[in-house]
């Protein structure tokens, strides 16, 4: 997972997303996750985005595709990509290996609290039509998130329906009053419920909160970076820990509810 600022610059940003995906490569990663608008900041509650936004065929994707195929990984990283609805993008999740792109999830759950309105902005996702998106990669079963869905447990409990031992969670998680204690705990109860790793990648303070870490199936943190620190953090993910955990604590196999998605 890698940590960094983004701006509004998407040159700069690029670039240092194929900084992020080429140091990862060289430590062994065979999966890079990056933050939530890497391809592009969300700048202040009036930036207009739609100039900013890309379709997934555009340069940051391209560029991405090209990164991991020279790399040999796959990367997760957070674009906005344009919408069909006047004055809105997409805040669009997505997922390259070598081959090109793997999937697209386009964020469910939109931000609109403590004084955000990503809505205003943002075109939500439709969780009937688009639904949640899962991808494989050695013999682990991804499930992407971004930012405000961590706060949201049946989405997590979607993503192991579909067969997910593992979240991925983009995200550029604002400061502010308790938000880094939040985060943290989150993190650590999506592992626990989901009995399944998580990999979050968010971005540096000030403005934001910092502290992406890899947590592992029954909470413990495995690997994580300070709240204004700028890198990389590697974990090792192991499908066969996954089983084991579910085998001794079968929560998913004793759940009395099923989460179905609302139109």
């Amino acid at each position: 997972m890698a940590q960094f600022a983004t701006s509004l610059d998407t040159g700069a940003n690029r670039r240092a997303a194929l900084t992020s995906v080429a140091e990862a490569a060289a430590l062994g990663a065979a999966l890079v996750v990056l933050p939530e608008a890497t391809m592009c900041s969300f700048g202040g509650p009036d930036t207009d985005l739609v100039p900013l936004a890309e379709p997934l065929d555009g340069p940051f994707v391209t560029a991405l595709t090209e990164a991991a195929a020279t790399a040999g990984v796959t990367v997760v990283a957070g674009t906005f990509e344009p919408s069909a609805r006047p004055g809105k993008v997409r805040n669009t999740v997505v997922v390259v290996g070598p081959e090109g792109l793997v999937a697209a999830y386009r964020k469910l759950h939109l931000y609109d609290a403590l004084g955000w309105q990503e809505s205003d902005r943002v075109e939500a996702g439709d969780p009937v039509a688009d639904g949640v998106v899962v991808f494989g990669l050695e013999g682990v079963v991804f499930g992407v998130m971004t930012c405000y869905d961590l706060r949201f447990p049946e989405m997590a409990r979607a993503l192991t329906d579909k067969g997910a031992t593992a979240l991925v969670v983009p995200a550029h998680w604002l400061a502010g009053p308790g938000k880094a204690e939040a985060w943290e705990v989150l993190l650590r109860a999506r592992a626990i419920e989901s009995t399944a790793y998580v990999v979050a990648a968010a971005k540096p303070g000030p403005e934001a909160t910092g502290r992406s870490m890899v947590v592992g199936p029954t909470g413990e943190v495995l690997a994580a970076l300070g709240a204004d620190e700028e890198g990389l953090a590697v974990a090792d993910l192991s499908a066969a820990r996954v089983e084991e955990v579910r085998a001794g604590l079968p929560v998913l196999a004793h759940r009395r509810f099923d989460v179905s998605p609302r139109g």
